[in-house]
């Protein structure tokens, strides 16, 4: 081989080794960048394991963190009368519902008789699916909140405001009360100052939005919704007497 065959030889092994070289250091780039993507994804993960499983700030909706009132069950119902009564009656409802306002018009004074007597316990459970029918106000969670901060600071008022409530029903499509009408009614049934006062706090927002979504997930379609002693009643919600039929009897089977 002559000279310059040799020194054109030799300078084709120095390019294919500086090429090599480079080829090399690209990869150990690209290996070392997806290496910190990946311990970045690791990391995230990790992060989102540990919050949803109870981080400091608790569970929360899109509404907010959960909050659940004092005197509210694990369940997400405000008991209202005896804990030992024979019946219970689970009433699924949502203030701005106009149907949900017949059936108070029909049954609430049974139900208030009936608590009086001994002989139900009633879980209300309410829901703000109707939210969008406010005209943006969201009436619904709005009220959710007041009831669920009485049940929290004044449990023996959450009776006189829910059928305050429904006594000064807005018609669906409207703005609803205001916030200081609603706060007018809950002190004109009694609920003390400073748990009306609490109102404007709204720390159950995310409290209500979990038992809605609870409540339709549960096999719940539509307000008023009824159970009795468990049991989804289908009867006549809007007549007095059929309701009222149905828990005498279940007593009557305790």
């Amino acid at each position: 081989m002559s000279k310059q065959a040799r020194l054109r030889t030799q300078e084709l092994r120095r390019a294919q080794e500086e090429a090599a070289a480079r080829q090399a250091r690209q990869r150990r780039i690209v290996l070392a960048v997806g290496g910190l993507v990946i311990l970045g994804l690791v990391v995230a993960i990790i992060f989102a394991v540990v919050k949803v499983a109870g981080g400091d700030d608790g569970p929360t909706t899109a509404s907010g963190k959960v909050v659940v009132p004092a005197n509210a069950d694990a369940g997400g119902a405000i008991p209202v009368g005896e804990a030992g009564a024979p019946v219970t009656v689970e009433i699924y409802y949502d203030y701005m519902c106009p149907a949900c306002g017949a059936f108070e018009a029909a049954n609430g004074a049974e139900l208030e008789r009936l608590l009086d007597e001994g002989t139900i316990r009633v879980e209300l459970r309410p829901i703000s699916f109707l939210d969008e029918t406010s005209n943006g106000t969201e009436y619904s969670t709005r009220t959710a909140n007041a009831i669920a901060t009485v049940a929290n600071g004044a449990p023996d008022k959450v009776w006189d405001f829910h059928a305050a409530l429904y006594a000064n029903q807005p018609e669906e499509g409207t703005d609803g009360l205001d916030d200081d009408e609603i706060a007018e009614i809950a002190a004109d049934a009694g609920v003390p100052a400073d748990v009306v006062s609490a109102f404007g706090d709204e720390s159950y927002r995310g409290w209500v939005a979990s038992v809605t979504e609870r409540a339709f997930d549960s096999g719940v379609e539509g307000t008023p919704t009824l159970k009795i002693n468990g049991e989804f009643w289908e009867g006549d919600v809007y007549t007095v007497g059929p309701l009222t039929e149905a828990i005498e009897s279940a007593a009557e089977d305790q």
